[in-house]
């Protein structure tokens, strides 16, 4: 099956700024949809489902000739799971636990259309320098990171300053494992050379 229009069905800035980059034609279609979890599950589960949830979430809009994408990231340290901070208080606190450990990005996506949903993750490994209460206070008001899965963005001051290494993907943690997403779309999409 292929599809003609691609819709991202995310508000995230930097998931619209990758897809345009890699070169698709799409439409923006933000959604509301509850991103509550299970407690009992872990790590990449807890980022399918979510991405499933979205997925149902966006159906009732899609026509036949659509494919639209969705994804959600989390941030694991051991077994805890660091979504987005509320507010200062709680993004100094993330950054404390993450400060000179290493963490996993795990960033799920989803193809869906009318017929079928399809879910693909993709785990990046993070290693962070210690960071100092100075580093994490000019950070969080400097860059306000509240719509952000461990209250940072690789993309920003943090990454360049406090970023040791990754293995695997930046742009898994930047919010979308381009290098599988591409490949899909081109199988899926018309109109799109």
């Amino acid at each position: 099956m292929s599809y003609s229009r691609l819709i991202l069905a995310s508000g995230s800035p930097r998931r619209k700024e990758l897809l345009a980059q890699l070169g698709f034609a799409f439409e923006v279609r933000s959604l509301s949809a509850d991103e509550s979890f299970p407690s009992t599950l872990r790590g990449q589960e807890i980022s399918e489902h979510i991405c499933a949830t979205k997925a149902k979430a966006i159906v009732p809009s899609l026509t036949g000739d659509d494919l639209a994408l969705t994804a959600d990231t989390v941030v694991c340290l051991d077994n805890m799971v660091l979504n987005k901070a509320s507010d200062a208080n709680e993004a100094s606190q993330m950054l404390r636990l993450l400060s000179g450990k290493v963490h996993e990005v795990i960033t799920s996506f989803a193809l869906v259309s009318l017929t079928e949903t399809q879910i693909v993750s993709d785990v990046t490994k993070v290693h962070f320098l210690p960071l100092s209460e100075d580093d994490i206070a000019y950070y969080i008001s400097t860059c306000k990171p509240f719509d952000k899965a461990g209250a940072y963005g690789i993309q920003e001051w943090i990454g360049l300053s406090a970023v040791e290494r990754i293995e695997g993907s930046f742009y898994t943690v930047m919010g979308l494992p381009t290098h599988k997403v591409y490949p899909l779309l081109k199988k899926y999409l018309r109109n799109q050379e």
